[in-house]
């Protein structure tokens, strides 16, 4: 077997780190603010989550909008290149209610 396109690599290491997946899943309903977030996926500290978002800000997946609003409000959409991963998404989603029970962590 040949070796793995560094493309693919980065890929899949891009998608695989842990809530990545979860955050496009979310922002793939439209931009939201960082609260909005917080709110859909409980289990990520906010701290973890301000993290993700500028690793996935620095790939071009997600933009940061800075309302010009007092108070200052932080929204986040998803890039072309970041709703271009819907198809993934999805058939991740797919996948999970046909194969992963209610309940089951992998």
């Amino acid at each position: 077997m040949e070796r793995l396109c560094p493309r693919v690599e980065s890929a899949f290491a891009l998608f695989s780190k842990k809530w990545n997946g979860l955050i496009v899943h979310v922002l793939l309903a439209g931009e939201l603010y960082f609260c909005d977030i917080e709110k859909a996926i409980p289990s990520l500290s906010a701290r973890l989550l301000s993290l993700r978002m500028k690793e996935l800000e620095g790939e071009g997946i997600v933009v940061r909008h800075v309302s010009s609003t007092s108070p200052v409000r932080v929204s986040y959409s998803l890039t072309d290149k970041g709703r271009a991963m819907a198809p993934i998404v999805n058939a991740i989603e797919k996948w999970a209610y046909e194969w992963i029970g209610e309940g089951e962590r992998g």
